[in-house]
């Protein structure tokens, strides 16, 4: 009503002479006319009579409009409304179709928004909830690892088993990203029918510089056949801002019967699922040919008793699992070790699983040093050993330590250009 008052302002509208007329008489004398609506007098009861415009709607261009009450009123004489339909109010309504897309333009702001989002800081983890991706020919697979706070030691670094769980965590979604992953813990298709799991049984790792809170850490990894029932398995770790080289590692592994816990062959079936993804490089870590010392209790400086696996040690194929089996041996490596050097590299053999019954022993052996003049001793190695309180062996150990801060890192390796 209010755009019609200010319309018909623009727009003069002609009286006709009835409604002129109307307008002179008096109220309650003769019959009124009001806005379309006319009352006389009745003989009997002197209400009023109104009758009502039974015409259907008027439409504009197929567009049903909708008039006033008043103007849908018409006198006894049949003429309509002293207040004509002005241009406004024949106009159709438009505001339910600028709502909707008011509303799907903002949709469609809000999704741009999300598609083109980015991190305020460039040192966040590039992929947060992924699981990496398949690079470099299809052969190599790339995980990004953001270093938590809970995840550091007394250094303020990483600590030894963060890192070794990275590796872990890689090798296990690069058969999952690969297609190769069965019903198994990192068993391909094939391994799960013939009840087959992967253990490891040689690893060798060097550290050149551990990260720390807040860095974001690339773990690139690989596969190469190792003799005719191994496979190698290499990871190069560097720092995803810089590039540089932090951790590189070397594994063998071989294949055990899930059932007999007994070592198995490769079988056919098997290594035609495995080969494809094989490449033809040397270990990222150059062997250490030399062989790890057998140390028993009158040869060991140091010795822990007692160590028992817990329910939350054991993995999915029911043993324990390899990384803790690094805590355990550095469990009784000296404390003045400890306290001024950082490992720097280590060598591993595995040579049997332990179950949730068993009771270990750590022994730990310095060469070529006097524990109580560490502070002026640069490189320093150890020779380890964790058993069986009756004493089967289960892994034999070598470790190198070096003064905390050295700048001392070595020859870095690279990830194979090709595959032949």
């Amino acid at each position: 009503m209010v755009a019609t008052a200010a319309t018909s302002s623009f727009f003069p509208v002609t009286s006709s002479p009835d409604s002129s007329d109307s307008k002179n008489k008096k109220l309650g004398s003769g019959s009124t006319n009001l806005g379309g609506i006319k009352s006389k007098p009745s003989a009997s009861s002197g209400s009023l009579q109104v009758k009502a415009n039974a015409q259907a709607p008027p439409k504009i261009n197929g567009t049903t409009v909708v008039t006033s009450p008043v103007e849908g009123f018409k006198n006894e004489d049949g003429a309509g409304s002293p207040h004509p339909r002005t241009f406004i109010n024949q106009l159709p309504d438009w505001s339910m179709l600028l709502a909707a897309i008011t509303t799907i333009f903002l949709a469609a702001e809000k999704q741009w928004m999300m598609l083109d989002w980015k991190p305020r800081r460039p040192d966040m983890l590039i992929d947060p909830f992924g699981i990496g991706r398949i690079v470099q020919d299809g052969l190599v697979f790339r995980q990004n690892f953001s270093i938590r706070s809970y995840e550091i030691g007394a250094d303020c670094t990483a600590s030894i088993e963060t890192l070794m769980n990275h590796l872990q965590e890689t090798a296990i979604n690069h058969c999952k990203s690969a297609g190769l992953l069965g019903e198994g813990f990192g068993a391909t298709p094939e391994m799960c029918k013939k009840n087959l799991i992967w253990v490891v049984t040689r690893m060798q790792v060097v550290f050149d510089r551990y990260p720390t809170w807040g860095d974001v850490v690339q773990v690139d990894t690989w596969v190469s056949a190792s003799g005719k029932n191994g496979m190698r398995r290499d990871w190069l770790v560097s720092d995803s801002k810089t590039g540089e080289v932090l951790t590189r590692a070397s594994s063998v592994w071989v294949m055990m019967n899930k059932l007999t816990r007994r070592l198995s062959k490769i079988p056919e079936e098997v290594r035609g699922e495995i080969e494809p993804y094989f490449m033809n490089s040397d270990p990222v870590v150059a062997e250490d040919s030399r062989k790890l010392v057998k140390l028993d209790k009158s040869m060991a400086e140091h010795m822990r008793k007692g160590l028992t696996p817990r329910w939350s040690d054991l993995d999915v194929n029911q043993h324990v699992n390899n990384v803790k089996y690094i805590g355990w041996i550095l469990e009784s490596a000296p404390l003045p070790v400890l306290e001024t050097h950082e490992l720097s590299s280590m060598t591993l053999e595995y040579r049997r699983e332990c179950g949730r019954e068993s009771i270990l022993q750590s022994l730990t052996t310095v060469s070529d040093s006097s524990v109580g003049d560490l502070v002026n001793v640069g490189e320093i190695e150890c020779q380890h050993l964790l058993q069986l309180e009756e004493g089967s062996e289960i892994v034999r150990g070598r470790t190198q330590w070096r003064p905390k801060y050295a700048k001392s890192f070595g020859n870095v390796g690279q990830i194979p250009a090709k595959s032949a």
